[in-house]
């Protein structure tokens, strides 16, 4: 049985996540990892989402960080030299791999890398030894933190009951999805750490 400061707690952190996402899409901040316009119908107001997010909207959010996790990964898996940033990055690549094999599979289209995500990217291709460690790890993690958010409000505004087949496909999707998420977020932490020791 939950007892109440435990309740408090939990609804407190619900509603600091909202708050998170609320601002990260606000502000456009997508980490230049989602096509022009996405975030917009995705929640670019608090009540965007309070009226909820669909699957379609997820699938969407989802995609574009996933393809520049792959290209990004890819490069990794090459050129990390730190021992653990180097296993992530052949983690990663299966993640995303699998990811977006599932979500074209759905129908989603890729939409094209926006002017933050190709900003990314060559940095990341351009840095060498540890800097190419830090620079691809960090973009990891942010990345991680805006897929756990973004499966973390879509469940939230979503209902076990939903009869539909697509909306019920989307919940799953995000069921498994959000514990993968939120684990490379740990894992990316900690190996920041390591990076920056």
């Amino acid at each position: 049985m939950t007892n109440t400061s435990d309740q408090a707690r939990v609804v407190q952190e619900m509603g600091n996540r909202r708050a998170f996402l609320t601002r990260l899409t606000t502000v456009g901040m997508s980490l230049g990892l989602l096509g022009p316009g996405t975030l917009a119908k995705i929640a670019s107001s608090a009540v965007a989402m309070k009226s909820g997010l669909t699957e379609k909207d997820f699938r969407m959010g989802v995609i574009g960080p996933a393809e520049l996790s792959l290209v990004t990964s890819q490069l990794a898996v090459q050129q990390a030299t730190q021992a653990n940033a180097k296993e992530f990055a052949g983690f990663e690549l299966r993640e995303a791999v699998a990811v977006i094999t599932v979500l074209k599979e759905l129908g989603t289209p890729v939409p094209p890398m926006d002017v933050k995500a190709k900003a990314t990217l060559a940095k990341i291709r351009a840095a060498r030894g540890m800097d190419f460690d830090r620079a691809y790890i960090k973009a990891q993690h942010d990345n991680h933190i805006f897929l756990r958010d973004l499966a973390t409000a879509y469940l939230k505004n979503t209902t076990p009951n939903e009869k539909s087949p697509a909306e019920q496909q989307g919940r799953h999707l995000a069921t498994l999805a959000l514990n993968q998420f939120t684990e490379h977020v740990e894992l990316t932490a900690r190996i920041l750490k390591e990076l920056q020791s």
